[in-house]
């Protein structure tokens, strides 16, 4: 069976850790459309919870973290198809 060639409409962004923390909460999965400010992930660090907001409105393409998982900053959390 063939693949599906992946529909490229818009440009892919890539969203990352602003800081280094255990991921808190996932609030988003695939297929979720989001709107620029919405809050995607929430990263847990020295007691402290920050949200991880989306750059741009869009589709979520790919979550590529779950709850629990230690980040580093600049690790990348998810993907988001513009449009």
């Amino acid at each position: 069976k063939a693949e599906e060639p992946k529909k490229s409409k818009g440009e892919s962004v890539e969203v990352k850790s602003s800081l280094p923390g255990n991921i808190y909460q996932v609030l988003v999965e695939a297929g979720a459309s989001v709107k620029e400010g919405d809050t995607l992930i929430i990263i847990e660090a020295m007691k402290m919870e920050t949200k991880i907001a989306a750059p741009s409105s869009g589709t979520i393409e790919e979550v590529v973290v779950k709850k629990g998982d230690v980040v580093q900053t600049d690790d990348t959390l998810l993907y988001i198809q513009k449009g």
